[in-house]
């Protein structure tokens, strides 16, 4: 083993956290806040998460936007934005991932239905950074080399003739997913860098 190559793991080693392993709290605001506009950032809200798996409160907001930490369990950098009232939406994916259910659309579709899981009626906007092959954080720096931003709009019961938008995707153009369903969104995807889709 040349010295070199040893240097260098031990590098990488020291600057990258362990999968599963939860950031500092300072890093996981810094790497939350990223998928925020610029505007929103001081006043928002952010989630994070603790050793044991739990989502926790790091930062109190004073605005409407909530912004919550990179999943540490995943091996992909993925952190998102949206607004508090979806956070319900958002809280019950989570608890039911917890639980090891992996689709979590449908029980919460029916839950919504019910009346038993509150959802926004007006549009509601979410910002997702990261998610794919190739996104990363880099603590030194505080930047998502590699991450690409997108955007979802919510809105429950959409459907391509409701909005005039394509179901299928086009980079940059918005269209709509999971139409007709309460989980019903716009979406604006930018291209995928290089080997990245």
């Amino acid at each position: 083993m040349s010295t070199r190559w040893f240097v260098s793991a031990v590098l990488v080693l020291v600057a990258a956290p362990v999968s599963g392993q939860s950031l500092p709290k300072d890093q996981q605001i810094t790497a939350a806040l990223l998928a925020a506009p610029a505007e929103l950032r001081e006043g928002a809200r952010v989630l994070g998460w603790e050793a044991e798996g739990r989502v926790v409160e790091l930062r109190a907001g004073s605005n409407d936007l909530v912004c919550l930490a990179d999943d540490p369990r995943d091996e992909t950098f993925e952190v998102a934005c949206y607004h508090e009232t979806l956070e319900p939406y958002m809280a019950r994916g989570r608890e039911l991932r917890a639980q090891g259910v992996e689709n979590t659309l449908a029980p919460r579709w029916e839950e919504i239905a019910s009346g038993t899981l509150p959802m926004p009626t007006s549009p509601t906007t979410q910002y997702v950074l990261g998610g794919h092959p190739g996104a990363t954080f880099d603590p030194a720096t505080g930047t998502a080399p590699g991450a690409v931003l997108r955007w979802n709009v919510h809105i429950p019961g959409a459907t391509a003739e409701s909005t005039g938008l394509s179901t299928e995707y086009s980079p940059y153009a918005p269209w709509i997913m999971y139409p007709g369903t309460p989980g019903a969104h716009i979406m604006i995807v930018p291209p995928m860098p290089r080997g990245q889709q």
